[in-house]
């Protein structure tokens, strides 16, 4: 993969955006693979690649079959290598070529830009120790168990949206040094999948 700089990846999640349709209007080509995908937004950046498969799995591509399981996946492989200490992040190639349609992604993109306005004007410098260092290999494991429940929630109507949405905004708070979006994201995502839980009792 190529590594953007540090210093390139967005700050906010409209700046994400941003990256990604540039990326997805300069593809000559009906699809957009992962891997441009992570290159448009800095792969070095842990929040940022857990945006985009959570991005993904919350936006209307979620309909696409398999698509939440290969986020799945995308993620495990992600949060594992951070906590093995690596600083840079090695996907193999079969899943970096993964592709979605390129139209459809960039409807997408249309489709989460008013949320994207909104949410990034109540992000602010809030609990930052929660968001690098040590809390970091905490967050990688919660990023890893709601990882593991994608593809058991893929036969639940609609309820990898709410994992999608819980990966979306850690990695924004990640990104945005917003430790309190980080907290308050997995304490809503565990009340919402213990409500899914009981509807299946």
């Amino acid at each position: 993969m190529t590594n953007h700089d540090a210093e390139q990846a967005p700050e906010d999640l409209e700046g994400l955006l941003d990256f990604l349709e540039g990326a997805g209007k300069e593809v000559d080509a009906d699809s957009i693979s992962v891997e441009t995908m992570l290159n448009a937004v800095g792969s070095r950046s842990f929040g940022a690649m857990l945006l985009v498969p959570g991005l993904l799995v919350f936006s209307p591509l979620s309909g696409i079959v398999g698509l939440p399981t290969l986020c799945g996946l995308l993620v495990l492989l992600i949060a594992g290598q951070l906590l093995a200490g690596r600083k840079h992040f090695w996907l193999p190639r079969w899943l970096l070529r993964r592709s979605v349609p390129r139209k459809r992604f960039l409807k997408a993109l249309r489709f989460l830009r008013p949320a994207a306005r909104w949410v990034d004007k109540l992000i602010k410098h809030r609990l930052t120790m929660l968001t690098h260092g040590a809390a970091t290999w905490v967050v990688a494991v919660i990023c890893i168990l709601i990882a593991l429940s994608m593809p058991v929630l893929e036969l639940v109507p609609f309820a990898n949206s709410l994992s999608g949405a819980a990966l979306a905004a850690i990695g924004l708070g990640l990104i945005a040094r917003d430790g309190l979006l980080v907290v308050l994201t997995v304490a809503v995502y565990l009340m919402g999948l213990g409500a899914i839980a009981y509807q299946f009792m």
